[in-house]
């Protein structure tokens, strides 16, 4: 599973321009969408020497870039549009916790997409970044995915109100399509933890508690990524009172709080499955003891059964010359039938009591 390592990557200067993501062999292209609520253009395959003469700054602009490995596109990306290299640094840097930034003219922005991974326990990670600058709203991810095809489909569609509205609101939805996969994630999870519920009450194999002990790790995983979503959608819910920011329009922040109710709801769902593996985790302790208790009871049984058994054969091993039972006819077989009643004797006053 590839995790984020908040902490542990490896430590790279603020303005060092280098891939730190797995999708080392991804070619960097760029698509451009340039829309109204009347018109459409799309270029693929777009080069950085068009955009001087296919960006219109009087309607929505959206240049989304997949691949993070051409680092002269991207530089050549940042000269243009002016955004500073520390910024760019961020991009590349995909260790990095999920954060809002404002700087002159220009929003920065970036989130962990996170899907589970098919035929596996684990979660896909990929972090993606927007950058809104007048009127122009910059996507960056680290592959080609199809996290955003049906909003490419809404724009060319004219469906729904996005072809009326600014870049920011785009950015509303796109993010509304990245917790999307949250919730995806999140469900797929609470599929696994049901069957391994249902394992914990009859099966005591270890390998159901490495299993809880997986998903657990996969919680811890989405709720680090998503705290700091919820931080930085608080802090654009806070712009709207700055009255220094515009790049987001006053009728569209309600969009972001939207978002940032969604995230409050994404955790607190990420706990209530945390206690469900806990009482998961609780239960299989308590039928493994459950299991060793009845193992014991079963155990003592015998024990008390065979105490006076061994009582008798001791008493008869020993080798005194005087033994008046040893003259005995019928002795042995006399014995062999006190030890039978003996053990019947128990067995029934043990189920009578329910001991076993």
């Amino acid at each position: 599973m590839r995790k984020l390592k908040y902490k542990k990557g490896r430590k790279l200067q603020p303005y060092t321009l280098e891939y730190t993501g797995i999708h080392k062999r991804t070619d960097s292209e760029m698509q451009l969408f340039v829309y109204d609520n009347a018109n459409l253009s799309e270029y693929e395959d777009f080069k950085v020497s068009d955009l001087e003469k296919c960006i219109d700054v009087q309607k929505t602009n959206w240049l989304n870039i997949h691949g993070l490995n051409d680092l002269d596109l991207l530089k050549s990306v940042a000269d243009h549009f002016k955004i500073d290299n520390f910024m760019l640094a961020d991009i590349l840097n995909t260790i990095r916790r999920t954060k809002i930034e404002e700087q002159h003219d220009i929003l920065f922005f970036n989130i962990k997409s996170l899907l589970p991974a098919e035929d596996s326990d684990s979660i896909r990670a990929e972090q993606i970044s927007f950058l809104i600058k007048e009127g122009v709203l910059i996507s960056f991810q680290e592959k080609r995915s199809d996290f955003f095809t049906h909003i490419r489909e809404r724009i060319r569609t004219h469906s729904g109100i996005v072809r009326t509205k600014n870049a920011d609101y785009l950015l509303y939805i796109l993010l509304d399509a990245i917790m999307e996969n949250f919730y995806i994630t999140i469900e797929n999870e609470e599929d696994k933890i049901e069957n391994l519920i249902d394992q914990t009450k009859n099966n005591t194999d270890p390998i159901i508690l490495e299993k809880i002990e997986k998903h657990r790790d996969n919680f811890n995983f989405l709720k680090r990524a998503i705290t700091p979503l919820r931080d930085s959608l608080y802090d654009i819910k806070s712009m709207k009172d700055d009255n220094v920011f515009n790049v987001i329009e006053d009728d569209n922040f309600s969009f972001f709080a939207r978002l940032h109710q969604k995230s409050l709801e994404l955790l607190e769902q990420i706990e209530s499955d945390m206690g469900a593996l806990h009482s998961a985790s609780d239960f299989y302790f308590s039928a493994q003891n459950h299991k060793l208790n009845e193992i014991m009871k079963t155990l003592t049984v015998v024990s008390a059964i065979f105490i006076p058994l061994t009582f008798i054969a001791g008493v008869y091993g020993m080798n005194f010359k005087f033994m008046p039972e040893l003259e005995y006819e019928y002795g042995y077989y006399t014995i062999i039938v006190v030890m039978f009643l003996i053990v019947f004797g128990m067995l029934y006053y043990f189920k009578r009591r329910h001991w076993f």
